[in-house]
């Protein structure tokens, strides 16, 4: 098989991370505790190729890309890292697309900040692109296209661009310019540097082409857009769309031909799927639902919107019907991302005026417990991100955040904090550094590690990973949070020892200012 176009990406993200998703959120960090071969075991083993190199499971966003070009009549195709030396003799033209190119994005950015490591996402790609037969290629004219979430990152490190030779970056959905730019590198004509697809310029539902190939993980798909407008957030710039139900059944089969067991709903929030306006749609919801079941045993939300879950199951009582059509002898939990940000009201007004509706943002703080509430009474599992460095913020708002996390604690929840990362409408904005860290970003950070390595071990133990192939894993994951708790008890320790000397050093100068006067 010759290709004109090869589509990839390092492996990272060419994984199905043991098809349990939350193991991927492990590439965002360094090694820690342990070799980092055996650290890309655990969150980024190979994935299944056929005899050309192609993976049955790819990234979900290279599968559009993919599928644009497929159906233009351009002669390209995914093909695993592993597997591109002899695609390079042949190909014109190298696509990459990757969510954190250099471990910029969050969290990739505070862990290496705060361990001072660089992240295995970051080590990863620059390996992928310093490999001997991409350079050769590119000596012999390859022409290389990179985009994806984090093509803006490129802007920040021009430097990698040079020494890549990227001939183009592609920032937003790309599949309304994908094809005129991969015919123009195969013509030999001239590419742009930078092409950026802003909000007016995305395409519409009917011009987002149906996968041919199976995603990592199922994942599909069901919305683009998000109606919250966050400050924080490049997604919200972008207008809402809803994929129908037949274009959803289309990829779903697609993944289900391909022998996946599993899907993901994808969308910045699951249960505005069909919605008019923030009002949720009970009806569109339950038929998409019965849908994915239809064609899978399990299922799992990519995102839902704290005020969202607590209005729907006030209101609808959604979340019971929703777990009701979930819920059977194949699966009896579920796993989602969700932003809780900050618990100031404060800072919840200035930065995310939207994420509390249709309750008033004074109310933040008893939207997210009583979200995670519902969630914890419906083996609803949150992945939830807080966001430290906000603009703006103060100390009130980080104590308004630690009181918040004391409310959490008996709901069983993964909590991640983050640095702010300038994106969205905040893009101007300064980052938040580790030199910024002050006590009570600590005490932030103390918090969130203890409630996380709480209930990751109970995941751990009793829900996450269940059959004997994932006895490996599990092992893994035990002795990795037993070194995490071990190295959190010495820096514990450490400052505590460190503020008593502080306190002793004070004493003294008052003894001595005392005795003088």
């Amino acid at each position: 098989m010759r290709l004109d176009v090869i589509i990839t990406s390092d492996r990272t993200m060419m994984s199905n991370h043991h098809h349990k998703e939350f193991l991927g959120f492990f590439t965002t960090g360094p090694p820690i505790g342990m070799p980092e071969k055996l650290w890309m075991w655990l969150c980024a083993p190979k994935l299944k190729v056929d005899r050309w190199g192609r993976p049955i499971e790819a990234p979900y966003g290279l599968r559009k890309i993919e599928a644009a070009l497929l159906d233009a009549g351009i002669n390209a195709a995914i093909i695993d890292p592993d597997h591109l030396s002899r695609h390079l003799r042949h190909a014109k033209v190298l696509m990459i697309g990757h969510h954190d190119f250099f471990a910029m994005c969050s969290p990739s950015v505070e862990w290496w900040a705060i361990t001072g490591v660089e992240p295995v996402n970051s080590r990863s790609f620059k390996r992928l692109m310093r490999r001997p037969e991409i350079r050769e290629a590119k000596r012999r004219g390859l022409r290389i296209i990179v985009g994806g979430p984090a093509a803006w990152q490129w802007l920040w490190r021009t430097d990698y661009w040079r020494e890549f030779g990227v001939d183009t970056i592609v920032d937003g959905e790309a599949e309304k310019v994908v094809v005129d730019l991969v015919e123009k590198a195969l013509n030999g004509d001239e590419l742009p540097l930078y092409v950026y697809v802003g909000p007016d310029d995305v395409p519409s539902v009917d011009e987002i082409p149906v996968i041919r190939g199976a995603s990592i993980n199922g994942l599909i798909e069901i919305m683009r857009g998000c109606p919250r407008g966050c400050k924080f957030c490049s997604v919200t710039l972008r207008p809402l769309r809803y994929y129908p139900l037949e274009k959803i059944e289309e990829e779903l089969k697609v993944n289900a031909r391909a022998g996946l067991k599993s899907c993901i709903l994808h969308s910045e929030d699951v249960l505005v799927y069909g919605a008019r306006g923030l009002e949720p749609n009970v009806e569109a919801l339950l038929k998409l639902h019965k849908l994915a079941k239809k064609y899978f045993g399990t299922l799992a939300w990519s995102h839902v919107t704290l005020a969202e879950v607590k209005y729907s199951q006030e209101k609808y009582r959604l979340i019971d019907k929703l777990t009701e059509v979930i819920y059977d002898e194949h699966q009896d939990w579920i796993g989602v991302e969700v932003g809780i940000e900050t618990g100031s009201v404060r800072l919840a007004k200035k930065i995310m005026p939207a994420k509390a509706a249709p309750y008033p943002s004074e109310k933040w703080p008893e939207v997210v417990e009583d979200a995670f509430a519902i969630m914890h009474d419906h083996r609803i599992v949150p992945a939830a991100t807080l966001i430290l460095g906000l603009p703006e913020e103060r100390e009130e708002d980080l104590v308004a955040t630690l009181e918040l996390l004391d409310r959490l604690k008996e709901y069983r929840s993964l909590i991640v904090p983050m640095f702010f990362v300038p994106l969205g409408v905040l893009r101007d904005r300064r980052w938040f550094l580790r030199e910024q860290i002050n006590e009570l970003h600590v005490e932030i950070l103390r918090k969130c590690l203890w409630h996380s390595v709480r209930w990751g071990e109970d995941m751990v133990s009793r829900m996450y990973f269940r059959g004997l192939r994932y006895e490996p894993v599990k092992l893994l994951l035990r002795l990795f949070l037993a070194y995490v708790k071990r190295k959190a008890r010495k820096v514990e320790r450490q400052l505590e020892e460190r503020g008593l000397e502080s306190a002793k050093r004070g004493r003294a100068v008052s003894v001595v200012e005392a005795s003088n006067q």
